[in-house]
């Protein structure tokens, strides 16, 4: 390849990155503050505004078919739907790093338990087991967190342990080893760091998909209690007014999209500033 096409390559994957974190600034931006950007009530109606297009009457993104702000019920769901996002990831994060480090450490029973428990959770198609827990445990944000977090941890425990278990036979680590460091301190100052980049690749993809389980959850009814503005129950709400008013349907539904995409960029994103420098990423 020639110095001119690889310069182009750069760029492109520069302009990129740029526009994945721009983007993901933005959408940051209006979780933290989208209380303050509210422009009504988000759960305050007005029959006499009902389906506003967008744009009048002070509605930005319209009205639903209670006369409620469509652009602080978004800003609301937002606000709801990440947080319920992040907050499992976090959990699947500790718990499949954890079980990944442990199975490549440790080549015995404790190998064997993590991978049978990752090959069972595996084996069974997670949109409906986290469906049938669920309806088990009931609704409202911590047992969705907690059915999301403790169901979809698998793919940081085969990431970490197919990273780990490399690393582990490095020269450095052997080294470390037979100096008599533990195995604790192994495992966070030596490992840990080598698979640093996989995981914040994963964490990015990963989100994204949470977030279409959380509103898939919530638009069958079984997510987010009725009534909460969460992009989901938004977009139930409006499968019956689809022709009447479609801006009901497109709104929520272009933010999971917009979102969606966002988070995937940015994993791609940091996947190319990783091979920049030199790591191999295999997400």
């Amino acid at each position: 390849m020639s110095r001119f096409n690889r310069s182009k390559l750069r760029n492109a994957a520069s302009f990129e990155i740029v526009v994945a974190f721009t983007l993901l600034a933005i959408v940051a931006f209006l979780a933290i503050f989208g209380k303050l950007l509210q422009s009504h009530d988000p759960m305050q109606g007005d029959l006499m505004a009902r389906f506003t297009p967008l744009g009048q009457k002070g509605f930005l993104l319209g009205s639903d078919h209670l006369g409620r702000d469509l652009w602080s019920r978004m800003l609301a769901g937002l606000q709801w739907s990440m947080g319920c996002a992040l907050t499992a990831n976090i959990i699947n994060l500790f718990i499949g790093t954890t079980l990944g480090l442990i199975a490549a450490e440790r080549p015995g029973w404790p190998r064997t338990i993590a991978r049978q428990i990752t090959d069972t959770l595996q084996s069974f198609p997670f949109l409906v087991v986290a469906i049938v827990v669920v309806v088990i445990i009931g609704h409202g944000f911590w047992p969705l967190v907690l059915t999301l977090g403790f169901l979809a941890w698998p793919i940081f425990q085969r990431v970490v342990y197919a990273e780990a278990s490399s690393i582990f036979q490095r020269d450095y680590v052997k080294a470390a080893r037979i100096a008599g460091v533990g195995r604790i301190t192994i495992m966070f100052q030596h490992v840990l760091p080598g698979v640093r980049a996989s995981l914040m690749v994963i964490f990015a993809f990963h989100f994204a998909g949470l977030l279409i389980a959380e509103s898939a959850l919530s638009f069958l009814g079984i997510g987010a209690p009725l009534g909460v503005p969460t992009w989901g129950n938004i977009l139930a709400e409006s499968r019956q007014y689809m022709l009447k008013a479609p801006w009901m349907m497109l709104v929520p539904g272009g933010a999971i999209v917009v979102t969606v995409v966002t988070m995937n960029l940015v994993g791609d994103g940091i996947a190319g500033l990783a091979r920049r420098r030199g790591r191999s990423i295999d997400a």
